[in-house]
């Protein structure tokens, strides 16, 4: 009798994905439908990020066709720069401070100089 009702069951859900195979395949759809549709354009997305020191990062943010400068991981969050028109990806430089001195030599510097605080660090600028 349970074997009886098993394969009653199985038929059941053989005849119904069979159904929805068939729908799916005229119409065009998925067989999820809403639940596999494809998901809207992001508004949103990290166009690039980079570290300032071992707890601050910079993150260029694109919302809506309109990049923000953000530093993250300080005391505080800042925006340093908002409404920055979105351009098509540049390529990136290798360095970012270059100096040539006059014997011809290429010398790299940090963009910060000082070196990151430790939790309870004192600060006497």
């Amino acid at each position: 009798m349970v074997t009886w009702f098993f394969l009653l069951l199985f038929l059941a859900v053989a005849v119904v994905a069979g159904g929805l195979a068939a729908r799916s395949y005229i119409t065009g759809e998925p067989i999820g439908g809403i639940f596999l549709r494809p998901r809207a354009e992001r508004r949103l997305s990290v166009v690039e990020q980079a570290s300032v020191d071992n707890r601050r990062k910079l993150l260029l943010v694109r919302r809506d066709g309109v990049e923000h400068l953000i530093m993250t991981g300080g005391p505080v969050d800042l925006v340093i720069e908002t409404g920055i028109a979105a351009t098509a990806t540049a390529p990136i430089p290798e360095r970012i401070a270059t100096k040539t001195d006059s014997d011809g030599t290429v010398t790299t510097s940090p963009v910060f100089g000082r070196q990151a605080r430790t939790l309870g660090q004192v600060v006497n600028e």
